[in-house]
């Protein structure tokens, strides 16, 4: 296997005007995602996404790349269990970090959600490393989009209650 891309994508059956609000904003993606998050949802915005607990709290830097309403939203961060992890605040590049993508396509009334996190073998990281990596966050990114497709539903649901 090669490990260099990790891909996954997820029927949500909400408009991609929606998914890409929950997907991209701070305030949703606190949801279904991370537990903290800062940043502004355009392109080159620096900022932080936070897991975990009391005992084991982590932040890992993030910047935007591209934000295009319903279509497409993506930073580039690295997280764990990379080596080497940046400390928040550090500039981030294809050099030093990881690309996550989403790419939103309408389907009938919903939408086809698309995750790519590619660049994993491009750090030089060590065969056990980048495979620990991609195991772990392909495990992780399809329970995180399960996590999303509901939340995200049951979020279309209350817009469409407040417009009826």
């Amino acid at each position: 296997m090669e490990y260099g891309a990790i891909e996954t994508s997820i029927y949500i059956d909400a408009a991609p005007n929606v998914v890409y609000g929950v997907v991209s904003s701070p305030e949703h993606i606190t949801q279904w995602y991370v537990d903290e998050a800062a940043y502004d949802v355009m392109p080159g915005s620096s900022g932080h996404l936070s897991f975990g607990d009391q005992e084991r709290w982590f932040s890992v830097p993030i910047t935007v790349v591209e934000a295009v309403r319903g279509t497409r939203f993506s930073f580039r961060w690295i997280a764990p269990p990379a080596p080497g992890l940046l400390p928040v605040g550090a500039t981030l590049t294809s050099d030093n970090s990881l690309l996550v993508t989403f790419e939103f396509t309408p389907r009938g009334d919903g939408t086809l959600l698309t995750v790519t996190e590619t660049g994993m073998r491009e750090l030089g990281w060590e065969a056990a490393a980048l495979e620990h990596y991609y195991d772990d966050h392909s495990d992780g990114w399809a329970g995180l989009l399960k996590r999303l497709e509901s939340y995200a539903e049951s979020y279309a649901g209350t817009l469409a209650g407040k417009r009826g």
